[in-house]
């Protein structure tokens, strides 16, 4: 039997939702009823933050949560539509979804974590995380269980608003927030300025020199400027203060709006009764510097992310669509939103593809800078893949629609920078815990200094302790991580490399061992023709004609290796016979020729095998080409080294190097001693390569693991850390901690911005750490001043962020290639 009241704000609980409670709440083992959504979530905020004694020391129920409004509950439930899904839902399989969401409120790392929270707690809510840089929630969720507008209305519950991403709104808000921000710092600054004018008499002029009626309109005058200062310009710091205080928790506002309140009626009761100081020009003077601080800080933040922002926005808004291709050319202006698949659209010159498409008529060029890293204009003909986002150069293209929305490859990439900026390393985590025990422990400090003083000085006492609580704020601390890891996740994106785990940097700076995987990892993976030997009078290009005739039909790896190295002799085939894991044979020009394996071939000729066959079958793949009298050639094939695996390897001084491979021995050897790898492992199962990397890290060794990503699966995520190296959408759903979508080379960036990575983030919490044990010790003894304070706790967040976002400079990859 439920209890007919709220157990949060006590008021009676409608009849129809109670059995069972239409808003449960579980507290000690118990379900208790809620009479709305509202008080539902705050009550759930409170208990799930440890606080459940709240419900048992109160004196009186807490106020009702204001329920949202209906209208607000309908738009919300529009988003329900899976046509209106279509553009920002990622469908997975067994109803699972994942979209990309926008929120609007967010001041601090604590509104990141409430948010969490409060999303993370619905039932059927998968994951969650949000980067605190841009904003943007990544959410997933089973549909079956949750719909996406009660996520939307578990967000509002709080006081925040989330919507479906879109790059124009999230630029508008951008704005918006930007003009409101320097509308205040304007506000504070003019009031800063007309108050140190009165201030400054009073501070020159010597003790009785002003009459007290003079300096009673002094500080009424001050009183009267400083208001629109608290009022107003404050207004950041009172919401975040309050949002926090509403849940129950100690955030990083707190210490300053504790300051400037004290500091403010302090002066205001000094005022009215004529008795005591005032502090209206340390309280305008504080405030101006911390959102001034503020300010250059939100922008550098932005910019430190702006990689993650600048593919988002890569995807046009509109198209030209050929309804009537190919009877007709004409097209028409049509929204991306609306495209479906399969549909036929022209790509001018200069402009983005709207989205991941097959090229149909023409040739030309597209830029993949920002995608893939690669600086250099790829060719793009008919048949070939051209990936939404890139641009087109110079000539116009028609092509068709392969993939759209959240099924993109622009898409997966954003959705894991999403997940690697979310993510946080134990560092950070470590750092935003130490942050909340130490706005705790600074209010308590700051009430102690305000009693000593106030027994030894009571002169001082208000100032120190505003001193105190704003010198000490941990906001450098909580910025010193996440900041660098932004700046350096942007910049490897630039490159190519794109961190989809949140301890890859951290780890990757610390490996000493790296393993490569080899086919498709240092080689293409695809068989090439390598050398022809000829052993009649026959020239090479005669054979390599020959056996690109014979495999004209055949879509064998082998076959199509051997009709890309030669165009098919003109000459008359017939009795073509295909024999499965043999070769071919036919007529060819009046004579019966087998094209295929060794042994395949030498049970069709009567001529003894060549002994030079034997040489070259112990390191390639070997296919012969006969008539029925005599051995006519021999082709090597094999994988081809990708030419930037060299220029890897000798950017990874001190670290040792390992092929692990599940191919035959000859082929593994040839390759590692063509790179200068002398350890390696062939013809490996996957259980062997795990066993391998295991047998490393038993001996203390950090690993990096290189593979596809395809069948090396177990191994990548065994490692300490891993790469796999793909393209196109399979990227995205690969096991590594870092995806690799530019060219081999971009790894040895990758290894150099993880390590000066590491050492500025060393180098932030050092500063934000010594900072306060500084700074806090100054400001107890009085040494520093409430402005001076402002000064230094604005100046220590600036200088975190302005360090990391020397990550984010150009690559030196990409500094050759302009030069």
């Amino acid at each position: 039997m439920y209890a007919q009241s709220c157990f949060h704000c006590g008021e009676k609980v409608a009849p129809a939702d109670l059995d069972p409670p239409r808003y449960p709440v579980s507290y000690r083992q118990q379900v208790q009823a809620t009479c709305c959504a509202g008080c539902q979530a705050v009550a759930q905020t409170i208990l799930a933050a440890g606080l459940d004694s709240y419900y048992t020391q109160r004196d009186k129920p807490a106020e009702r949560a204001a329920p949202l409004p209906d209208e607000l509950l309908q738009q919300m439930q529009l988003y329900d539509a899976p046509e209106l899904q279509a553009s920002f839902v990622k469908a997975e399989p067994g109803e699972v979804r994942e979209a990309a969401l926008i929120l609007e409120g967010i001041s601090c790392a604590a509104c990141i974590w409430l948010n969490e929270r409060q999303i993370g707690r619905l039932p059927g809510v998968l994951a969650v995380s949000i980067n605190y840089t841009s904003h943007r929630a990544r959410v997933r969720w089973d549909n079956r269980r949750v719909q996406l507008s009660q996520i939307l209305a578990a967000v509002a519950a709080i006081g925040y608003r989330a919507h479906p991403y879109d790059a124009e709104r999230q630029d508008a808000l951008h704005q918006q927030e930007r003009r409101r921000a320097l509308t205040r710092l304007w506000v504070a600054g003019l009031s800063m300025m007309q108050v140190m004018m009165l201030a400054y008499p009073v501070y020159v002029a010597e003790p009785g020199e002003i009459s007290a009626t003079w300096l009673g309109l002094l500080n009424w005058g001050s009183l009267l400027l400083t208001l629109p200062v608290v009022l107003y310009a404050c207004q950041t710091f009172h919401q975040g203060f309050w949002r926090d205080l509403r849940r129950w928790r100690v955030g990083m506002d707190a210490p300053v709006v504790i300051g400037v309140w004290a500091a403010f009626l302090a002066s205001c009761l000094a005022t009215m009764t004529g008795r005591g100081e005032v502090y209206f020009d340390s309280v305008s003077m504080f405030v101006f510097l911390l959102l001034g601080g503020r300010y250059l800080e939100g922008m550098a933040r932005r910019k430190a992310g702006a990689a993650a922002e600048s593919l988002v926005k890569l995807i046009p808004a509109f198209a030209h669509r050929l309804d009537n291709y190919p009877a007709s050319r004409q097209s028409q202006e049509t929204p991306v939103a609306s495209l479906k698949l399969a549909d036929i659209l022209l790509v001018k010159p200069g402009e983005p593809y709207p989205a991941d498409a097959e090229v149909l008529e023409g040739q030309g060029s597209a830029d993949e800078a920002l995608l893939t890293g690669e600086a250099r204009p790829v060719v793009k003909a008919v048949g070939d893949a051209v990936i939404g986002g890139a641009i087109n150069l110079d000539a116009p293209l028609i092509v068709r629609v392969s993939h759209l929305g959240q099924e993109t490859r622009l898409a997966a990439i954003v959705r894991l920078l999403d997940q690697a900026l979310a993510e946080k390393p134990a560092l950070a985590q470590l750092a935003d815990r130490i942050a909340g025990w130490f706005v705790l422990a600074l209010l308590l400090v700051a009430a102690a200094a305000y009693l000593f003083w106030h027994w030894h000085d009571p002169a001082h006492a208000l100032p120190i302790t505003v001193a105190v609580l704003v010198i000490s704020c941990p906001c450098a601390l909580s910025l010193a991580t996440p900041a660098a890891l932004t700046a350096a996740t942007g910049r490897l994106a630039r490159a190519g490399l794109l961190v989809t785990r949140g301890h890859a940097l951290e780890t990757l700076a610390k490996v000493s061992d790296v393993v490569f995987d080899k086919t498709g990892t240092l080689t293409f993976g695809q068989p090439r023709l390598l050398a022809t030997l000829a052993f009649g009078t026959q020239r090479e290009t005669e054979l390599q004609a020959l056996a690109a005739l014979l495999e004209a039909a055949s879509e064998h790896p082998i076959a199509l290796a051997l009709r890309t190295a030669s165009a098919p002799a003109e000459l008359a085939v017939s009795d073509y016979r295909n024999y499965p894991g043999g070769g071919v044979e036919a007529a060819v020009g009046g004579q019966r020729l087998r094209l295929g394996r060794p042994d395949f071939v030498a049970e069709f000729c009567v001529a003894p095998r060549p002994a030079a066959l034997a040489d070259w079958q112990a390191e390639h793949t070997v296919v012969c080409l006969a008539s029925e009298q005599a051995w006519l050639g021999a082709f090597a094939l094999g994988d081809q080294i990708k030419p930037d695996a060299q220029a890897l390897l000798a950017a990874l001084p001190g670290l040792r190097t390992h092929v692990l491979s599940g191919d035959a021995l000859g082929p593994v050897q040839a390759v590692a001693q063509q790179l200068g790898i002398a350890e390696l492992r062939a013809a490996a199962l996957p259980a062997d390569k795990l066993a391998y990397v295991q047998a490393l890290q038993a001996e203390g060794r950090r690993v990096l693991m290189v593979g596809d990503g395809i069948n090396d699966a177990p191994v990548l995520a065994a490692a300490d850390v891993s790469v796999a190296v793909g393209g196109g959408a399979e990227a995205a759903q690969a096991a590594g901690d870092l995806v690799l979508v530019g060219n081999l080379a971009v790894l040895a960036e990758g290894w150099r911005v993880a390590a000066q990575t590491q050492r500025i983030i060393r180098q932030n919490l050092l500063w934000a750490l010594g900072y306060n044990l500084v700074a806090l010790p100054l400001a107890l003894v009085g040494w520093v001043t409430p402005w001076l304070a402002s000064l230094g706790m604005a100046g220590s967040s600036l200088l975190v962020v302005l360090n990391a976002i020397r990550l984010a400079g150009p690559s030196r990859q990409a500094q050759k290639q302009r030069e």
